[in-house]
């Protein structure tokens, strides 16, 4: 893969956290996993539903994988596909947008329209 961008997912509250410390360290399934999960611009939205569906709101972070170099490996996961694995840890600069997303009126994800995959 050539991306050179993923995205995180996370509540407000917890990047607050993240940008506080200057660096992500993983949250608990990634420390459990031994590598920090991020997604493509094409895995966002499921990404949301398996796993974050339950909030109201969320942070969606920009990362930018060449200035985490070879600790990023893009490796099979949820059904087949090859996902952005962090073997470290994000550093606050290589956060390049964070924004937040949240529900329409009737209750469904209002994902931006313009994720960059960058190939």
């Amino acid at each position: 893969m050539t991306d050179k961008i993923a995205y995180r997912l996370a509540t407000p509250e917890r990047w607050a956290e993240v940008m506080a410390a200057g660096v992500f360290e993983g949250d608990p399934h990634d420390i459990a996993d031994g590598f920090i999960h991020l997604s493509a611009a094409a895995q966002v939205e499921g990404t949301l539903l398996k796993h974050y569906n339950q909030h109201e709101r969320l942070v969606l972070a920009e990362i930018d994988l060449e200035q985490l170099g070879e600790t990023v490996k893009w490796e099979v996961s949820r059904g087949g596909d090859l996902f952005p694995h962090v073997y470290g840890t994000i550093p606050a600069s290589a956060v390049k947008g964070v924004r937040l997303i949240g529900r329409n009126e009737e209750g469904g994800w209002i994902m931006p329209n313009d994720l960059e995959g960058s190939r």
